[in-house]
């Protein structure tokens, strides 16, 4: 069995999470050049910066969780491990330690943005006990050109 560690995510992480994001077709096309940057993930960190986690093998990043709230409600915005380092169970670590991070903090409902045609991550989150939300529409506005704004 393979041995990994789960630590905080830290700016100092962002060239290797930004690699590791832009080496699967599912989550580049997640990415926008503006919050996805190192300044707009550097601003994520700071103000959230108990809820985002790195999963590490030795010291190369595997896996990597950015979770949030606004005080209310958490949000994941970005769960992505390494293909090579898929089905070990890291992925499910990953949003255990950012669910316990979010309850500390005292947030109780926590959500997740998943494009409808992947299959693999929709199970996923269906078997980590994420219901499917079909009574809501998902409505973006965009304050900067450079973020797309959708379908």
């Amino acid at each position: 069995m393979m041995e990994y560690s789960i630590r905080k995510a830290t700016i100092d992480d962002y060239d290797a999470i930004y690699a590791l994001w832009t080496a699967t077709e599912q989550s580049l096309r997640a990415l926008n050049p503006v919050d996805d940057s190192r300044e707009g993930i550097d601003r994520y960190l700071k103000r959230n910066p108990n809820t985002c986690f790195a999963a590490t093998d030795k010291d190369t990043v595997i896996g990597v969780i950015l979770t949030g709230h606004d005080g209310r409600r958490g949000i994941i915005h970005h769960l992505c491990v390494h293909p090579d380092y898929r089905r070990m169970g890291i992925a499910g670590k990953l949003v255990d330690a950012a669910e316990e991070a979010l309850k500390k903090e005292g947030i109780q409902k926590v959500f997740g943005l998943v494009f409808k045609d992947n299959d693999a991550a929709n199970a996923f989150w269906e078997n980590q006990g994420y219901s499917l939300r079909s009574n809501l529409n998902y409505r973006n506005k965009s304050f900067h050109t450079d973020i797309p704004v959708g379908e």
